[in-house]
Parts: C-alpha cells; structure tokens; sequence
C-alpha cells in the first residue's frame, strides 16, 4: 500500500511541474522572450495546453470573470498542495 502512496505523490509531483512550467511559459511568452514560431517551443506549448486545458476549464467554469485574469492555474496548484497535504497526513491508511 504505500507503493501506492508513492505513485499518487509522484503523480502530483508531476502535475505540479506541468501547471509551473504551462504558468512560466505563458509568461514568457506574452514578454515576447519565446516565439510560438519556434517548433519546439509550439510543441511544448501545445502539449501542455493539452494536458492542462481540461482541467483549468473546469476551474473556469466554476470562477467569476475576472476581467482579463485567470486564476485557473493558481486554483489547480492550490488543489494539487491541498492534496498532497491529505495524502501526508492520512498516510497511516496507506499501511
């Protein structure tokens, strides 16, 4: 059972990269630093939009308009934290 324990952290750990690189890169990307031009980084970009999209649209659809801001990432790291903080603390289910 804590094999199973260990795969559910990995796998937020891994959720946790995705939704930081997706932010990091949406940023440079609006700063002009990346072009979506550029294979790779169009790859990249679409890529992550992909496994992400799904997600942020139901956080989405549950926030107000924020008028040109979306929280939507923020929200799903908050949730993936969340998460792993109820994994830690009902660890002792795991044996």
């Amino acid at each position: 059972m804590l094999s199973i324990f260990q795969i559910l952290m990995l796998i937020l750990d891994i959720a946790w990269f995705f939704i930081i690189a997706h932010v990091i890169m949406s940023w440079l990307i609006n700063f002009q630093v990346l072009n979506l031009g550029q294979p790779l980084v169009a790859q990249i970009w679409q890529g992550l939009n992909r496994i992400l999209e799904p997600l942020y649209s139901k956080i989405r659809s549950i926030l107000p308009n924020m008028a040109g801001i979306d929280l939507a990432p923020l929200i799903a790291l908050v949730a993936v934290y969340a998460l792993r903080i109820i994994l830690a603390n009902n660890i002792q289910s795991f044996y």
